[in-house]
């Protein structure tokens, strides 16, 4: 079965615990009921985001996130169709920006939109070879 897998990332507006336990909360329960996977990789500065699942669910799932004002500057990075996910098993993992990623200072410096897909995707490699 072919599957969408996308990437975007967005700055967040209001960030703190509370918003991003809502944003997991309801991700998982409707992620879970639309056959969607994925991870977040949040923190103050940057919500970095891959979805997979079957396309017309990873499309109306991106268009409702991109109507959530909790998310500015939206950009869609990376989009392919795929066979396998990368996290079959997470309805919606959360995780934080790690010591390997970007600084803030990186981060306003554009290092999100000035990297390759491939690089891109290869931070998401990392997170699903890690069993968290």
């Amino acid at each position: 079965m072919s599957l969408t897998q996308i990437i975007y990332a967005s700055k967040p507006f209001g960030f703190d615990a509370s918003v991003l336990d809502d944003i997991l909360t309801i991700s998982r329960v409707r992620n879970s009921t639309c056959d969607i996977t994925g991870t977040l990789i949040c923190r103050h500065d940057m919500y970095l985001q891959l979805i997979e699942g079957p396309d017309s669910a990873i499309e109306s799932t991106y268009r409702r996130i991109e109507g959530d004002d909790r998310h500015v500057e939206m950009t869609l990075l990376f989009s392919r169709q795929v066979t396998d996910r990368l996290f079959p098993h997470w309805a919606m993992r959360d995780d934080p920006a790690r010591s390997w990623m970007w600084s803030p200072q990186e981060v306003t410096a554009g290092a999100i939109t000035n990297a390759t897909p491939q690089e891109i995707l290869a931070i998401f490699e990392r997170l699903a070879a890690d069993p968290a």
